[in-house]
């Protein structure tokens, strides 16, 4: 293994969201970044997660939309799903995104270095790759080996799949059976239920997205319902055989359970073992690195960003991370970030945004007494009444103080995390969001109306 002579001030581990947006904050703050990635740069969000998904989910609304023109008064037919068509589609955004952040790697003069890294020092990376292999030495080292699906024991072959098996999946299932209730899970139902499969999700919780608001769960259930997808709750996971032509899911109730596929979506878990962390003294909790608030191990010069260390698991704070860190190791004295201002995405159909705490953690924060909440129908909202659509936004306050939660359900509403995540992390009492004016007739209106009824004054709804 041939040794680096290159003077690195920032060394990382993990060419994903937060590895490579830590090099591209990095090297526009003039240091000199090596980023090391044994696969491609982007990473599972790119490659085998937020893009592709989101990909076929709106392959799936183009489905729903041509299914229900006549609604609209267009004539169109829909004929089915060209699933060939369809993953080249997918394909071709994944191949644009990664020539794109190919030539940001190059412009703004980073090495990027192939291969399987491993720290075997608080400053050097050893990567082996088919040239031998280079050791890589930094004055500081970001390790971003980011997450992968965890599978409980469950063998992942043949009709048994998690999320990276499914996106590449060449047909279109007939039935589809899905082992989680939370955000891949409900993702996935929602793009094989527009595809015309019969789907069944089995969740061991009470609820579906049950780290969302309850009022938000019930209207997903309701919504799933109408679109004849299955929703089997508090029903817990036994065993799974196959055939050649279908899955066989026991559950622990004794219930069995039919279909072409069994996708395994029960959560991500961190990748960080085999790459030496212990070894050098980190600190690793159920596989996650444990860090301090300004992400550093602990150890050295060593900080680890993304999803390795525990809390949400999202490609935007991957880069809030990504972005904190380089500019720590640079001096700027950045503020950390606050885990419950990060705002929350289901891009399901219907569409799920939250930002903040629920109603159930704000009455455990600061007293039941103490919190005001207000659901405003969407019902009221006319553009939600365009789009054929329902749903609600929820609001969460504390008394005579800032707003605590926001959360929505509807057609297009990931769109409005935006504003939502200013009101939150700014701390703005509902009495200032409700004097600013909102476009008419939009889906952002609604979040305006939702405070002008908690505030006392309702325009579309009743007080």
């Amino acid at each position: 293994m041939t040794e680096s002579s290159e003077n690195y001030d920032l060394v990382i581990l993990g060419g994903g969201t937060a590895g490579y947006a830590a090099a591209f904050r990095g090297a526009t703050l003039g240091m000199r970044v090596a980023l090391i990635e044994r696969d491609k740069v982007g990473g599972t969000c790119l490659h085998r997660g937020c893009i592709p998904t989101k990909a076929l989910l709106h392959a799936a609304e183009v489905a729903d939309t041509t299914k229900a023109a006549g609604d609209f008064g267009i004539r169109a037919e829909f004929q089915g799903i060209d699933i060939e068509a369809v993953l080249a589609y997918k394909d071709d955004i994944i191949a644009k995104n990664h020539k794109g952040l190919q030539g940001l790697v190059k412009v703004r003069g980073i090495d990027y270095i192939s291969g399987e890294g491993r720290l075997v020092s608080q400053d050097t990376i050893e990567v082996s790759n088919d040239e031998g292999g280079v050791s890589v030495t930094g004055k500081h080292i970001i390790l971003a080996t980011g997450s992968e699906p965890k599978t409980i024991g469950i063998d992942i072959t043949g009709r048994v799949l998690t999320s990276t098996e499914a996106l590449q999946l060449a047909d279109v299932p007939e039935s589809a059976i899905v082992l989680g209730g939370g955000v891949i899970g409900v993702e996935f139902a929602s793009v094989w239920a527009s595809f015309g499969a019969k789907v069944t999700i089995v969740e061991g919780l009470p609820r579906l997205v049950a780290n969302e608001d309850e009022a938000i769960s019930k209207n997903l259930e309701r919504a799933f319902k109408k679109r004849k997808i299955g929703v089997k709750t508090g029903k817990m996971f036994k065993s799974v055989t196959q055939d050649d032509d279908q899955v066989h899911v026991e559950l622990e109730d004794g219930t069995v359970l039919d279909a072409d596929y069994l996708l395994v979506a029960v959560g991500r878990g961190p990748v960080t073992q085999g790459f030496g962390y212990e070894e050098q003294g980190l600190t690793l909790d159920r596989g996650f690195v444990i860090v301090d608030e300004r992400q550093h191990t602990g150890v050295g010069n060593i900080y680890a960003i993304g999803d390795i260390t525990p809390g949400l698991q999202l490609a935007h704070r991957s880069f809030a991370h990504g972005i904190f860190v380089a500019e720590e190791i640079a001096g700027l004295n950045p503020a950390p970030l606050v885990e419950s201002g990060v705002p929350r995405v289901t891009y399901c159909e219907p569409e799920i945004f939250s930002v903040g705490v629920t109603e159930k953690q704000a009455a455990e924060a600061h007293g039941a007494d103490a919190i005001e909440s207000l659901d405003y129908n969407l019902a009221g909202n006319g553009k939600t009444g365009i789009l054929h659509s329902a749903g609600i936004i929820k609001v969460i306050r504390e008394k005579d103080g800032p707003v605590l939660g926001i959360h929505g359900i509807g057609a297009r509403l990931s769109e409005q995390a935006g504003e939502a995540q200013l009101i939150i992390n700014w701390e703005a009492f509902p009495e200032e969001v409700a004097q600013l004016v909102h476009a008419h007739p939009t889906q952002n209106e609604a979040i305006g109306e939702a405070f002008l009824a908690l505030t006392g004054k309702p325009l579309h709804a009743h007080n």
